[in-house]
């Protein structure tokens, strides 16, 4: 993806960064600005950092160079050599102002702040005016439920543009998640097969090995529900599901994930559709882990869900009747990242062949990047028992990490690979129900024990 779909490549002069002594700017983006300065896309920028902390600029410096250590690029040292530290209130009309004063050229904002202080920021920016172009990057999650999002979405609207809004789902970056695109669009063989005709079910699973980490301030109010499936599995799904677009421009592509969104829905009424767990004291990787509950910083009686699955239904022609099974969870036995899809029999067996394994399945591994498509075939021995092969393939690696692919969408000017604002209001409206069955107990918490690598059972 080079987001030069049909226009001239324009580029952000100043990166500035509210919130940057937060654990995403160390841990995410300033690793994702070194990847695209290190690729063949980079290009000087002035890189501002802003937080309430009092922080010089030379130890400013050290931190951005020690994240770029991995890409060590003759620009990203002189990024780093040139970058800037800001003391501020990000919640501060007025030192929001100096911020912006300090800030040369074509600006892009990145907000790499909980939804609630980002809410009040943009509050802050709506009553001043804007330097020309600038951009906005605002962090997942877009709101904390439907209405915020509801809210946040009208107060950006009447600050500025869709086209200088830019909503970060780092998911959106990932290789293996574009690769849908051109395997779905590029290839007469699987996008006929994409439909409620041929298709049994499909499953979007993102399960982690990790646990908490130490991140209870954030996770314990969010869960995986919110965490993973209301923002990046959903955002998955409507890349799998989607129709063709006829580009890959902003308007197309964002159009074609929104008209999928809006017709999806909960398999069943009030959340019944869905599960919930959260992992108790085990292992994993041999090393032993608390019961969630007993995590520092964790409140129990919040009742956060560590693995979450939703059964959803999308009501159109094209997948009519077809379950999309979408699962996320934390502390498993085994880390998985795939869109499977697994096809219907064949309407009529010959009679007389014997052995068939089941249903064939198409499975795109996000990580490690590959795809496998399982076929039945006359086994050796006797040409009347059936077996099922395997056919491999591993996809080439992105030039850029997903942070850095993202990035360079932002500092690029190009929200191809943003959530536009009606699919991210979607996104809340599709898991509403299930939060607010969760919310009354209409479904059960049940417990797994960290480590385990079996299909939990419900």
């Amino acid at each position: 993806m080079t987001g030069t779909v049909g226009r001239v490549v324009q580029r952000i002069d100043t990166l500035v960064i509210l919130g940057a002594g937060g654990d995403l700017t160390s841990r995410l983006l300033l690793p994702g600005l070194a990847s695209y300065l290190g690729s063949s896309r980079g290009s000087e920028l002035l890189l501002i950092g802003v937080d309430r902390a009092a922080v010089t600029d030379a130890a400013w410096r050290d931190t951005v160079r020690s994240a770029f250590d991995a890409e060590p690029s003759a620009l990203a040292k002189k990024v780093a050599a040139k970058s800037r530290y800001l003391q501020g209130d990000v919640t501060n009309a007025d030192d929001l102002k100096r911020v912006l004063n300090a800030a040369p050229g074509r600006v892009a904002l990145y907000f790499a702040l909980p939804p609630a202080i980002t809410m009040i920021a943009c509050t802050a920016l709506s009553t001043m005016p804007l330097p020309a172009g600038i951009t906005l990057a605002l962090e997942k999650p877009f709101g904390t439920d439907l209405k915020t999002a509801q809210a946040l979405n009208r107060l950006l609207q009447s600050t500025l543009p869709e086209d200088q809004l830019f909503r970060v789902d780092h998911f959106l970056g990932k290789s293996t998640v574009l690769n849908l695109l051109g395997l779905r669009f590029a290839n007469r063989v699987f996008e006929p097969l994409f439909s409620a005709e041929n298709v049994e079910r499909v499953e979007i699973v993102f399960d982690e090995t990790l646990a908490l980490e130490g991140r209870a301030g954030y996770y314990d109010k969010a869960g995986a529900l919110t965490d993973m499936i209301q923002s990046h599995l959903l955002l998955v799904l409507a890349l799998t599901a989607m129709e063709p677009p006829s580009s890959l421009s902003a308007d197309d592509l964002r159009g074609s994930m929104a008209q999928v969104l809006r017709a999806t829905r909960s398999w069943k009424k009030n959340g019944n559709s869905s599960h919930r767990a959260r992992y108790a004291a085990g292992t994993v990787d041999g090393r032993s882990l608390p019961a969630y509950e007993h995590e520092a910083g964790v409140d129990p009686a919040r009742k956060t869900e560590t693995l979450a699955e939703v059964t959803l239904a999308i009501d159109n022609w094209r997948w009519a009747g077809v379950p999309f099974v979408l699962r996320s969870g934390k502390a498993l036995g085994e880390a998985r990242q795939d869109v499977r899809v697994i096809f219907k029999p064949v309407p009529h067996l010959p009679l007389g062949l014997t052995g068939v394994p089941g249903p064939s399945s198409l499975t795109i591994s996000m990580k490690p990047a590959t795809l496998d498509l399982d076929i039945v075939i006359n086994g050796q021995g006797d040409p009347f028992t059936l077996e099922r092969v395997p056919l491999h393939s591993d996809f080439g690696e992105g030039e850029l990490n997903a942070y850095g692919e993202v990035l360079a969408e932002l500092l690029e000017c190009n929200t191809t690979l943003s959530v536009r604002g009606d699919v991210a209001e979607q996104c809340w409206r599709i898991i509403t129900p299930i939060l607010e069955a969760w919310k009354a107990d209409r479904v059960k918490l049940d417990s797994y024990p960290a480590g385990t690598a079996e299909q939990i059972d419900w």
